[in-house]
């Protein structure tokens, strides 16, 4: 990476794992991406908004979904960093990545109320998947960030496999 990248600050940020019913994963595909690489939502804080509400916040404003039960919290904040070729294309290249909250959620509604045909969309498809294949779908510069998370939040996982 080069030094001019190192010196820019992580963009904060909210991410959401979100477990269905019988513990399967939430992800969502993005609308702007032409490869098949998977996410869990996530969004950015805005200025002075506490973590755990931009999380419920990104979560309807991606999904659509509003009936959740917060089961846990990161105990730290989680970064990555982008390849060097996406830094100047991303968030007007202000950020070398992102520095995120996480937050494990429960859904309590049904697939009837995903939506991620939003005002903004930002997804094109969307399916549930069992936690373990998280690191094989995502995109290779966040495979670090979910492998953490799925060490994290294992006491929770680990009863749904």
């Amino acid at each position: 990476m080069t030094p001019e990248i190192e010196k820019l600050p992580y963009r904060p940020c909210a991410g959401i794992m979100l477990l269905n019913k019988v513990g399967e994963v939430f992800v969502a595909r993005r609308i702007d991406s032409r490869a098949e690489a998977w996410q869990m939502p996530q969004g950015g804080i805005d200025d002075g908004e506490p973590p755990h509400e931009a999380a419920i916040r990104e979560l309807h404003e991606e999904t659509g979904i509003k009936n959740v039960e917060v089961l846990r919290e990161s105990r730290r904040w989680l970064s990555y960093d982008l390849p060097e070729h996406l830094v100047p294309r991303l968030w007007n290249g202000q950020y070398r990545g992102q520095t995120q909250k996480w937050f494990l959620l429960k859904f309590q509604g049904d697939d009837a109320e995903i939506n991620i045909e939003t005002k903004h969309p930002e997804f094109c498809d969307w399916k549930w998947v069992h936690h373990s294949v998280l690191p094989e779908i995502i995109v290779p510069f966040k495979r670090a960030l979910y492998e953490s998370l799925l060490d994290e939040f294992d006491d929770v996982l680990r009863h749904y496999r």
